[in-house]
Parts: C-alpha cells; sequence; structure tokens
C-alpha cells in the first residue's frame, strides 16, 4: 500500500474577476472520484488539500486533466506538500508586512535568475525571488498596483493568511 502524502493544490484562474467558475463543492467532488482522501477546500479561489499515494506529479497530472474535463480547456494548478509550502511561508522576506498585502506567487519550477529585470509598472512594491516563488509586497498600495510580473505568469498567488490556513488545514488543524 503507498504511503499517502497530503498536498495543497492551488489552482489558477478560478473563480477570480468572473472567470473559470468552479463550485467548490464540484471541486472536492473531483478530487473524491480521482481516489483523493479527506479532500478539503478553503475560499472559493480554488484551494484544496488532500491526501494521496500518488506522487507530486502524477497527482497534479490527475487533477489538471479532472479540471480540463470538467472546464472543456486547461486549468493550471500547482502542488505543495505541507512541508514546502511551510517553508516557502519561512523564507518569506516580507515577513513583517501585513499578511493581507504581501502575496507567494507559487510556480512549478524555480523563478528565472533575472525574473526582476523583467518586472513592469513597479512602483514602492518589495519583490523577491524564493525556491519556486516570487514574494511580492505591495506596501500600502495593493489596490492601485499595476505591477507585471512576466514570470509570474504561470503561477498563481495567495495572500499569506491564505497560506498560513492552507498551512493549518493540511496538518490536520
Amino acid at each position: 500500500m503507498p504511503v499517502l502524502c497530503t498536498y495543497i493544490a492551488l489552482l489558477r484562474a478560478v473563480n477570480v474577476g468572473g472567470t473559470g467558475k468552479l463550485p467548490m463543492a464540484d471541486l472536492r467532488a473531483m478530487c473524491e472520484a480521482l481516489g483523493f482522501q479527506d479532500v478539503r477546500t478553503y475560499i472559493a479561489s480554488g484551494n484544496v488539500v488532500f491526501r494521496t499515494g500518488l506522487s507530486e506529479a502524477k497527482a497534479k497530472a490527475a487533477l489538471e486533466d479532472a479540471l480540463r474535463d470538467y472546464a472543456g480547456k486547461p486549468v493550471g494548478a500547482v502542488l505543495r506538500t505541507a512541508q514546502d509550502m511551510a517553508a516557502a511561508l519561512a523564507a518569506n522576506p516580507f515577513a513583517d508586512a501585513a499578511p493581507n498585502r504581501a502575496v507567494l506567487i507559487f510556480l512549478d519550477a524555480p523563478p528565472p535568475a533575472d525574473a526582476l529585470d523583467a518586472v513592469k509598472h513597479r512602483k514602492d512594491e518589495q519583490i523577491a525571488l524564493g525556491a519556486r516563488e516570487i514574494y511580492v509586497h505591495y506596501g500600502e498600495g495593493m489596490a492601485d498596483s499595476r505591477l507585471v510580473v512576466p514570470a509570474a505568469k504561470a503561477g498563481t498567488a495567495r495572500n499569506l493568511n491564505t497560506v498560513a490556513k492552507l498551512i493549518e488545514m493540511a496538518a490536520g488543524r
């Protein structure tokens, strides 16, 4: 019997700005149909915690296939173990930032070394690269920010409150 691993899946462009509608009950049912266990969702923006014996790559592929079947188009997902997500949060260089004004942009692979050189429309935002993340602290201007981070296009962002809650959920708290 395979060892079960807890994963946190972050879906891209789900229930954001009126696009990619996916009720969380449907997402839970989809994950359960894939054989994932202890499936729980958090808020309506495509966050799901589950356990499976599949590797990260196989769980991601299965979830993305099911999402494509559901939506009729590709829907990306970034997966992390609870330990990986906790390490990313612990490495946050903006730990003193208000947790609702800072985000982690989760990527499938390490960001390019020159990712910060391509940033556009930067005002007072602070940006740093992580292992498979990009950290952004918006300061006081999150609502007015026009920041463009090309390397983040294939990723998905979550604020620090959401990241902390998902880590708690994955730990069974």
